[in-house]
């Protein structure tokens, strides 16, 4: 055995083995409305199902991995109680000890409160004080829960002596409800890096702007900036626009910012 390995030296007998996966095919199936339906939809001879959930016997190799699919689940469920299976799985956003502070309502936000597509952002450049970025940003539902990705600037990447390319430069993060706005979170590829931001909606003629902060993660520097103004203009589905933002993207000086977005950016004034 590994000496990484988690398993314990007890060795199970087949009766004990056969008792977890009972008890695990139990749990499993209280989530449904019966056990005739279960089988029905397995495939499965109601017999010898009731054989597996009273723990007597073992499923085939063909009929385990039929099980695992329709639970969506995997083999694991032979070995281990289910508790323990499902509390390896998940996120330390979606562990039990978070459920009071944390959870699926606060990333599936309501279109009024932030819509889905595409934005167009603009900030000061964390790397050149005097310089600002600007690009896309695509805010997406999956699964009822709203993430976000994007391309960092190819200047700041090649500047940083990395090659710019698109696996690279990419980011993607998710969006938190939060009151009176939202909060972002958003990852380089492998987590090497992250931002979070934090937007509230600001006056405009259709309502499609929003105003915040962004700050990222790295040690301080005398020549970097770690925190600064963001904005966000909703763009929606509009081709023409999400192009031309698209051609603009990159590093820029104040004055080639979109107007409304150099007005909401103060660039002559200090963040606080």
């Amino acid at each position: 055995m590994s000496p990484n390995s988690s398993a314990t030296n007890t060795i199970m007998s087949p009766i004990e083995l056969r008792a977890v996966f009972g008890q695990n095919l139990r749990i499993l199936c209280q989530k449904h409305s019966s056990i005739s339906s279960i089988c029905r939809d397995l495939g499965i001879n109601r017999t010898q199902f009731n054989r597996y959930l009273s723990g007597e016997s073992f499923p085939r190799p063909d009929v385990l991995h039929k099980i695992c699919t329709f639970f969506k689940t995997d083999a694991r469920i032979l070995l281990e109680p289910l508790q323990q299976i499902e509390a390896r799985s998940e996120g330390a956003l979606s562990h039990p000890e978070m459920r009071e502070y944390f959870g699926p309502k606060e990333t599936d936000i309501l279109p009024e409160i932030f819509p889905s597509g595409f934005f167009r952002f603009s900030r000061h450049s964390f790397g050149e004080k005097n310089r600002f970025v600007q690009g896309l940003i695509f805010v997406y539902k999956k699964n009822y829960q709203m993430f976000l990705r994007g391309m960092e600037a190819k200047e700041a990447v090649a500047g940083q002596g990395l090659d710019a390319n698109a696996k690279t430069r990419e980011f993607r993060g998710f969006v938190i409800a939060q009151e009176g706005g939202v909060a972002m979170l958003a990852f380089r590829r492998g987590s090497t890096s992250c931002s979070f931001s934090y937007l509230s909606p600001t006056p405009s003629f259709q309502n499609n702007f929003w105003l915040g902060y962004t700050t990222r993660t790295f040690p301080e520097h005398i020549n970097c900036t770690r925190v600064t103004r963001l904005v966000f203009e909703h763009l929606g589905q509009k081709r023409s626009e999400i192009m031309a933002t698209a051609r603009q993207a990159g590093i820029c000086e104040s004055d080639n910012l979109w107007p409304y977005h150099r007005t909401l950016l103060r660039p002559n004034e200090a963040f606080s």
